[in-house]
C-alpha cells in the first residue's frame, strides 16, 4: 500500500549510451549520485528492452534470484551479475521505450529484486509498464523528479499516479494487482462505471464493450460504448502461456490468492512448451555449469504438473524433437474465433488479430489473475487506421511493409505505444492469411497494444475449412469497425511504392530499402547465419516463399554459401506436414538449409540458428533484433525472399535475381 510519498534512499542510476559513464557509475568506490550534467551532458539510452533487462537465460529463474541479474544483457556488457543490486540503486533512469519488447514481467521483477524502487524514462511500453504497476514498481515520464529527489524532497504519491486511468492509479496506491484484485473480488472496491453513450467505434473497441465486465460478482457483460481511455476490466475467451512464464504465474497465484487456488473455466486455458524444446543443443558450457540447463528443463516439468493437476491442455513436445506448434501459431490455427478477447503470455499474442480478434499479450501477474478471474483489466486504447491500397510489386511482402512501417518517425519517437493497428483496405484483404498475420504480429513492433484486421469471407473459409466450423455461426462473429470511428492516426500506403526492406541491427524500427542498403555497403555485408523461421516467419506462405529462391538457385547448381549456416524452422506441425506435402523439405535440404522442428528457438537464443559471438552475422525472417535477442551477434530483419537469397549468395541479398 502506497500510503506515503517517495523519498530517495539510495542512488540514481543513469543508463547512458557511453559504456565507460555507465562504468564509473558502477564502481564499487563510488557512493553517491552523479548529477545528470556530471556526466559530461550524456545521452540516454533509448530502446532498452526486456531482451537486455532478462537475457533469455535469466528467465529460468523466478524468484528474488532475478535480482542478481538485472540488466545483464545492457548492451556494452558493462553491467554484471549483482552490479544493480550491491550498487545501492534506488532509481534507474533512461530514455525513449524503455521495456519494448517481450511481455516478460521478470523484466521489472528484476529491477524491483535489485532494489530499484522508481524508473524513470522518455517513453515506457505498455505492457511493460503495466507489468511495474501489477508488481509496485512506480514508474515516471517525468524528469522534473530527478532534481527534487537529489534535493531530498519527498514526491507525493499522487504524482506516480496522475494521468493514470482510475484503475491503474488504485492498482498503484494498493500497491499491485492482486491486493487490488482482493478489494474489487470482496465488493470492497468497485471499478468506476462504464458511462460512455453510444458512439461510433473502432473494430477493437467494439469487441471490448461486447466484454466489458459490468459487474463482478454476477458477471454482467456488455458496455453501451467505449471509448480511448476507458478503463474496465474485460471478460477473456482464451488464456495461454507457455514453459518460460507458467510457473511465475503459478508462483503468484499460489502467493496472491493461496495454495488452493483454482482455476475458472479450465476449459479455456491452454498451455504451450513451445519455447525451450532445443535449448539443450546450443546452452555454453558455462550456463551449463551454472546448473541453467536444469533449470530451464524444471520450467517445463513444473508446468506439465501445473497442466495436470489443474486439467488442463497442454501442447507438448514432439516425439522427434521440437514442439507441436509455436503458441502463435497455433492459436491462429486450431483455438482463437473472430470476435474474441485473446490474452497470452507473450508480447506476439497479437498475431492472432488476423483472425478478427482483440489479442494481447500480458504479464505473469495479469495471467495469473486471469486464471482465477477470467477478465483482464484494459485501457481501451486509441486505434491507429493502416490503410493498404494498390498491389506489391514481385517480391514485396508483408514483412516488408512492416518493416517499411516501422521506420516512419510516428513509430520510432514512440508515438505508436500502446495504440491498436488496425490494417484494411483493398491492399490488407488481398494478402493471403499468412501475410497477414504477419501484419498483427509484428504491430507489437511499433510499441502497439495490437493489431487486428476484420475478418472477411477469406477468414470465415479458413476457419471453416481448418477446423470443420459452421460457416454461417462464424460470420455471426465477424465485426466491423463503425462508419466515422475515430482514429487518432492515419497512415495511407499505396502497396506499388514499396520495394524489399531490411532493418539494421539493434531494433526493428531501424528499416531502410534493401537496394539503398546494398548501394551503401560496396563491399557487401557478408553473413554467417541465414534463419527462416519464429511464429513470424515459419508460416505456409513463408515455405513458400523459401522454397521459390531455393528452387530458383538449384535450377542454376547453386546451394547454401559456404561458410553459411541456413535454418529453416516451422512454425506448427501442420505447416511441417504442407512443407512435406509440396515437396519443400526436399528442396531445402537439396540446398544445404537444415529443418527444424517448430519451436521458438533461435527467435530468444534457446535453439539452433542464435549466433555465438559477437562478430556473427544473422540474416533473419523473425521479428525483432534487439541486442542480445538471439544470441551476442548482429542480426539484420528482411523477408523470407531476402532471408533465403542472402543464404545462397553468402551475404544479405535481394532476391531479384532468383525471382525474375
Amino acid at each position: 500500500m502506497m500510503d506515503n510519498g517517495f523519498r530517495l534512499r539510495g542512488r540514481i542510476l543513469y543508463l547512458t549510451e557511453d559504456p565507460e559513464l555507465l562504468r564509473q557509475q558502477l564502481a564499487p568506490s563510488l557512493d553517491e549520485t552523479l548529477e545528470l550534467d556530471e556526466l559530461t551532458g550524456a545521452k540516454l539510452r533509448d530502446n532498452i528492452s526486456t531482451d537486455e533487462i532478462t537475457p533469455g537465460w535469466v528467465c529460468f529463474y523466478y524468484d528474488e534470484t532475478l535480482g542478481r541479474y538485472c540488466l545483464v544483457g545492457l548492451k556494452g556488457g558493462v553491467v554484471e551479475r549483482d552490479s544493480i543490486r550491491d550498487g545501492g540503486f534506488d532509481v534507474v533512469v533512461s530514455g525513449l521505450s524503455k521495456g519494448c519488447g517481450s511481455s516478460r514481467e521478470t523484466a521489472p521483477y528484476s529491477e524491483k529484486a535489485a532494489g530499484i524502487r522508481l524508473v524513470v524514462a522518455k517513453s515506457i511500453e505498455k505492457i511493460y509498464g503495466q507489468n511495474c504497476q501489477n508488481i509496485g514498481l512506480l514508474t515516471s515520464t517525468d524528469f522534473g523528479l530527478i532534481p527534487r529527489l537529489l534535493r531530498g524532497e519527498e514526491i507525493p504519491a499522487a504524482e506516480f499516479t496522475s494521468g493514470l486511468d482510475p484503475i491503474s492509479a488504485e492498482i498503484v496506491r494498493a500497491g499491485g494487482l492482486f491486493a487490488y484484485n482482493r478489494k474489487r473480488l470482496s465488493g470492497a472496491l468497485t471499478p468506476p462505471p462504464l458511462d460512455t453513450p453510444a458512439r461510433a467505434m473502432t473494430l477493437a473497441e467494439k469487441i471490448i464493450a461486447r466484454h466489458a465486465v459490468t459487474d463482478a460478482a454476477s458477471g454482467t457483460l456488455g458496455a453501451v460504448a467505449v471509448k480511448p481511455g476507458d478503463a474496465l476490466f474485460v471478460r477473456t475467451d482464451l488464456r495461454f502461456s507457455h514453459e518460460y512464464v507458467t510457473p511465475m504465474a503459478e508462483s503468484l497465484l499460489r502467493e496472491g490468492v493461496g495454495p488452493d487456488a483454482k482455476i475458472r473455466h479450465p476449459e479455456r486455458l491452454v498451455l504451450f512448451r513451445d519455447h525451450l524444446t532445443f535449448i539443450g543443443e546450443v546452452m555454453p558450457e558455462e550456463k551449463r555449469k551454472m546448473g541453467l540447463l536444469e533449470k530451464a528443463n524444471g520450467l517445463a516439468a513444473t508446468q506439465s504438473d501445473f497442466a495436470a493437476r489443474h486439467h488442463l491442455k497442454l501442447y507438448g513436445e514432439a516425439p522427434e524433437g521440437g514442439s507441436e506448434a509455436i503458441c502463435h501459431n497455433a492459436v491462429v490455427e486450431d483455438l482463437a474465433l473472430p470476435g474474441e478477447v485473446v490474452v497470452g503470455t507473450d508480447s506476439h499474442t497479437c498475431m492472432a488479430g488476423v483472425l478478427g480478434c482483440f489479442a494481447f499479450g500480458v504479464g505473469s501477474t495479469d495471467m495469473a489473475n486471469a486464471w482465477f478471474t477470467e477478465d483482464v483489466r484494459v485501457k481501451v486504447p486509441e486505434s491507429v487506421r493502416v490503410e493498404l491500397r494498390g498491389a506489391p510489386a514481385p517480391g514485396v511482402t508483408a514483412k516488408d511493409v512492416m518493416l517499411h512501417l516501422l521506420s516512419q518517425d510516428y513509430f520510432r519517437e514512440g508515438k505508436g505505444i500502446g495504440k491498436v493497428l488496425e490494417f484494411g483496405g483493398p491492399g490488407t484483404l488481398s494478402f493471403s492469411i499468412d501475410e497477414r498475420a504477419t501484419l498483427t504480429n509484428m504491430s507489437v513492433e511499433a510499441g502497439g497494444t495490437t493489431g487486428i484486421i476484420e475478418a472477411d469471407e477469406a477468414i470465415v473459409d479458413y476457419l471453416a475449412k481448418q477446423r470443420d466450423l459452421d460457416k454461417d455461426d462464424l460470420r455471426a462473429r465477424c465485426l466491423k469497425s463503425d462508419a466515422g470511428a475515430a482514429y487518432g492516426f492515419r497512415f495511407d500506403i499505396d502497396l506499388s511504392t514499396l520495394r524489399p526492406m531490411v532493418a539494421t541491427p539493434g531494433d526493428p524500427r531501424n528499416g531502410m530499402e534493401l537496394e539503398q542498403f546494398v548501394q551503401e555497403k560496396p563491399t557487401g555485408v557478408a553473413i554467417d547465419i541465414a534463419y527462416g523461421g519464429s511464429c513470424t516467419g515459419g508460416k505456409k506462405a513463408d515455405m513458400d516463399m523459401y522454397a521459390a529462391v531455393f528452387e530458383a538457385g538449384l535450377a542454376r547448381g547453386q546451394r547454401v554459401a559456404k561458410g553459411v549456416e541456413c535454418w529453416i524452422q516451422f512454425g506448427s506441425q501442420s505447416i511441417r506436414r504442407y512443407a512435406e506435402s509440396r515437396g519443400y523439405i526436399r528442396i531445402f535440404e537439396d540446398v544445404g538449409a537444415r529443418v527444424l522442428n517448430p519451436s521458438c528457438g533461435a527467435c530468444i537464443a534457446a535453439g539452433p540458428g542464435a549466433s555465438k559471438s559477437p562478430d556473427h552475422v544473422t540474416v533473419s525472417a523473425q521479428n525483432r533484433n534487439f541486442p542480445g535477442r538471439s544470441g551476442p551477434g548482429q542480426v539484420y530483419l528482411a523477408s523470407p525472399y531476402t532471408v533465403a537469397a542472402s543464404a545462397l549468395a553468402g551475404r544479405i541479398a535481394s532476391a531479384e535475381p532468383w525471382l525474375a
